[in-house]
């Protein structure tokens, strides 16, 4: 599989736009043709999931149904109206007179990715990876093996009657298939893990391909001092609640000391009405009736209705524990202050920082990027949510005219270095 997914990659990658955008509308096309079928299957799957007890923030992941179907069919078509990222001059010099360096954008090759339970990952990441010219091997959750099928059935029909080279998608579904894939560097030039932090571990400890970890999403809110209640209460709750099982939802909430009388009794109505079941530190719990949340609490991604509370004597104590506790994803700060605002988003190490608006914004297609292979919080080439320029890396192109090195050793010639417009 990955050896054909290579040889697919030469073809895909000098692939025009044309094509490309045509093959990702026969994907939506088919998608919407054969969204009977497709339910059907995630159906099985989520009645699979429940008979062995799987946890309710996963069989909410699992869902696909006709409102995501139309989700992830809306973003195919954000995706063909982008241009297509391959081939972009990134840089131009005129070296000397008539040799001439280019630094173009091209793909990467061959891209593995083992995601969780949402199926609508794989949709959005194999179209990613099609526009921007890359192959790219599939690992979906177990609980997700019905409807991953038929996408990936889907998506490989439709693209090779589009003229899309055979093999450029191909399903992996065991654990056994991903400890294959990480043998081979031969094959594959980069793994994208979406999971735990131990889970990147693994694979970062058992791959000598490059990987671009997609970790834990620890993501905060931090109520300032001069913070508008009203504005802080409803981009908490939305941060919180509007989809609780997901990396950019927000786990832990920050309140300036100051503001914490006026503020908590507020927040926690509104989020009693949505069930969210609250934790907080023991300056919280003086203010508002809730449970005890200890040291583990400020480290945990809990991906369901509980958020942890702590206060903080200043915006430098909340800046010292969201780099303390957090994953690098996204952190948001809710103030009325400018240099405040500021100073949190210069200091706070993370991919994403926000100024009075939901963490849940940190998405590729929000960000309009046409989705996202993932929110990457590694600090490499890519950081934060990935979408077709992370899926990009570039080549030198140089032109000459029968230009050779010893003319400039012997000093014969001289560089110029001028940037060409």
């Amino acid at each position: 599989m990955a050896s054909k997914a290579r040889e697919a990659s030469i073809i895909l990658a000098a692939s025009g736009t044309e094509q490309k955008n045509k093959a990702l509308e026969k994907i939506a096309e088919a998608l919407l043709n054969n969204k009977d079928d497709i339910i059907r299957a995630n159906q099985s799957d989520i009645e699979r999931s429940q008979s062995e007890n799987i946890s309710a923030p996963l069989l909410k992941r699992l869902k696909f149904d006709e409102s995501k179907i139309s989700d992830v069919v809306d973003g195919i078509y954000s995706l063909i109206q982008l241009e297509d990222p391959v081939g972009s001059t990134l840089m131009a010099t005129q070296l000397d007179e008539g040799l001439c360096l280019y630094k173009v954008s091209c793909p990467i090759g061959v891209i593995g990715v083992i995601f969780e339970s949402r199926p609508d990952a794989l949709v959005q990441i194999s179209t990613l990876c099609l526009k921007s010219g890359n192959c790219v091997l599939l690992k979906g959750g177990s609980e997700a093996r019905e409807t991953n099928r038929i996408l990936a059935e889907i998506i490989s029909r439709e693209t090779k009657e589009a003229g899309i080279p055979e093999g450029w998608i191909q399903l992996l579904e065991t654990r056994s298939d991903v400890n294959e894939m990480l043998k081979m560097d031969e094959y594959i030039d980069l793994v994208i893990p979406r999971g735990s932090n131990e889970f990147v571990r693994y694979i970062i400890d058992n791959s000598r391909i490059p990987v671009l970890g997609h970790a834990d999403g620890i993501c905060h809110c931090y109520v300032h001092q001069e913070a508008d209640i009203d504005m802080a209460v409803k981009v908490a709750v939305d941060s919180k609640t509007q989809y609780v099982s997901v990396c950019n939802a927000t786990e832990t909430l920050l309140v300036d000391e100051s503001i914490a009388p006026a503020f908590l009794p507020q927040l926690k109505i509104k989020m009693e009405e949505k069930r969210v079941e609250l934790v907080g530190c023991d300056k919280t719990r003086v203010i508002i009736s809730i449970k005890k949340a200890d040291e583990k609490d400020w480290k945990t991604e809990y991906l369901d209705y509980k958020l942890s509370i702590k206060i903080v004597k200043d915006i430098n104590e909340a800046i010292q524990h969201i780099n303390t506790y957090g994953s690098g994803h996204t952190d948001s700060i809710i103030t009325g202050n400018k240099e405040a605002a500021n100073m949190f988003m210069n200091l706070v190490d993370s991919g994403n920082v926000l100024w009075n608006c939901s963490t849940r914004f940190s998405d590729g297609f929000r960000y309009g990027f046409g989705a996202e292979v993932g929110v990457s919080t590694n600090k490499i080439h890519a950081r934060g949510p990935v979408g077709l320029e992370g899926l990009l890396i570039y080549k030198y192109k140089l032109i000459g005219n029968g230009h050779i090195v010893e003319d400039y050793s012997n000093k014969r010639r001289s560089f110029t270095h001028v940037k060409i417009k």
